[in-house]
């Protein structure tokens, strides 16, 4: 098993504002650098499935496996052999918000996919997070 976490706090933002964002799958392609568009089946709750079309040709097939709102979702994506989680968390504190997303790859095949796929994810979590706390600012 492998784990990335990336923290920052955002002043003048609630979790709310934050969760907007979060929870409007149509608009992922604004903060998401990697995705091009997404849907979701259903409402923005545990077991939704997300769909995501990636600007390098990929499709996605997410699930939401933990959805607390205005707190945290966890999305679950399947490789071969290998189940790769996103967490993401916000937290109110005293001038704005804390926002973290953890990235979990886990399974027999975990270390290629890692290499493959995962490490590239979490290493565009910093530029994702900061047009996410931009958005969240605007709404």
């Amino acid at each position: 098993m492998w784990t990335k976490t990336h923290t920052i706090e955002a002043k003048g933002i609630t979790a709310a504002q934050v969760w907007k964002i979060w929870s409007d799958v149509s608009k992922r392609h604004l903060w998401d650098i990697e995705t091009e568009s997404a849907s979701i089946v259903g409402a923005f709750e545990r077991g939704a499935i997300m769909y995501i079309n990636l600007k390098d040709g990929h499709k996605l097939k997410m699930e939401l496996v933990e959805c607390v709102p205005n707190q945290k979702f966890t999305d679950l994506y399947k490789f071969p052999l290998a189940k790769m989680y996103g967490a993401h968390s916000v937290e109110e504190i005293a001038d704005g918000v804390r926002i973290s997303t953890t990235f979990k790859i886990e399974g027999p095949l975990s270390f290629l996919w890692r290499k493959l796929v995962v490490e590239k994810v979490a290493a565009s979590e910093p530029e994702q997070t900061e047009l996410l706390i931009k958005l969240a600012a605007s709404v």
